[in-house]
């Protein structure tokens, strides 16, 4: 019996990891609870955080620690890799909002973003990105803004329609907080905001 060799193996090649789904306000003077939003495409956080500071680091500096409540994310690595450095992860549970990202730069500053569940459809991430970069958005904190999202638009994460009597729980507060999230039919404008990896 003979067996054939293949010297030469083929190498596999890398795969790139996808670009970060990020709206950022567009110069560092923030105005407002936010600085803009992150749509993260899973729960783990150690495969979604190094594309994350990956686009952040040229931007803001780099970025040091990151810090999360985590009512929404199963693992919290303590560190993780980003371009030839690791970034710290912190959680805190009652100091910060379950949908929002914290992050430090050392030396160069503090900023917070919305992250938009990753089970959210495109038009309810695509309208919270635009709200969240808005310059003269309502200073909502995280979780109000995705709450006015889905009283407004009456649309649950996955942007299917609400049963009956989830929508009539919504529209109890719809009032009050609808207009805090402005009606937006396509992307924001990219001279308020600037927007990675749509």
């Amino acid at each position: 019996m003979s067996a054939t060799l293949n010297p030469t193996l083929p190498h596999p090649e890398p795969v790139a990891t996808p670009a970060a789904r990020l709206a950022l306000k567009r110069d560092g003077t923030s105005r407002g609870l936010l600085d803009g939003a992150w749509w993260p495409r899973s729960r783990d956080l150690l495969s979604e955080l190094p594309a994350l500071a990956d686009v952040l680091d040229p931007l803001w500096g780099r970025i040091t620690r990151i810090a999360v409540n985590p009512k929404y994310w199963p693992v919290i690595p303590r560190q993780v890799p980003v371009d030839g450095h690791n970034v710290k992860i912190g959680w805190f549970t009652p100091e910060i909002d379950p949908h929002k990202l914290l992050l430090l730069s050392y030396g160069t500053g503090r900023w917070d973003l919305l992250i938009i569940p990753p089970e959210t459809g495109a038009e309810s991430a695509a309208r919270l990105m635009a709200a969240a970069s808005d310059y003269d958005g309502p200073p909502l904190t995280a979780s109000a803004l995705i709450a006015a999202d889905e009283a407004r638009h009456g649309v649950a994460e996955t942007d299917e329609p609400l049963d009956p009597d989830e929508t009539w729980e919504y529209e109890g507060g719809a009032s009050a907080v609808s207009a805090a999230v402005p009606h937006q039919p396509g992307p924001p404008s990219r001279a308020s905001s600037l927007i990675v990896g749509m």
